[in-house]
């Protein structure tokens, strides 16, 4: 993914309401499988990690972005953004 991908994802996100909350449980696998049906139907979301969580954004998105299969967008604060193409029909693909 090329640094104006990634550019051009972060502005798509802005719009993007956050689908769910990471915190003190961590990730779990219903969590997984939510993410995972929201990637293949919209290609990019936005989650949150909220303050009582053990991990920081940093270091979740990547653990997300390889279970998922999916790529970091960004991690700015306490927001992850991620990105993987839906091979599914009828989907507008982003990139």
């Amino acid at each position: 993914m090329t640094s104006k991908d990634r550019s051009y994802l972060r502005s798509i996100a802005q719009t993007v309401e956050p689908i769910g909350q990471i915190g003190k449980g961590g990730i779990s696998e219903n969590m997984l499988f939510g993410i995972s049906d929201a990637l293949d139907k919209r290609e990019i979301v936005k989650l949150t990690v909220l303050k009582n969580s053990d991990d920081e954004a940093a270091g979740i998105i990547d653990e997300l972005a390889k279970r998922l299969n999916a790529e970091p967008v960004c991690s700015i604060g306490r927001k992850i953004i991620l990105y993987r193409k839906s091979k599914k029909d009828g989907v507008k693909h982003l990139l």
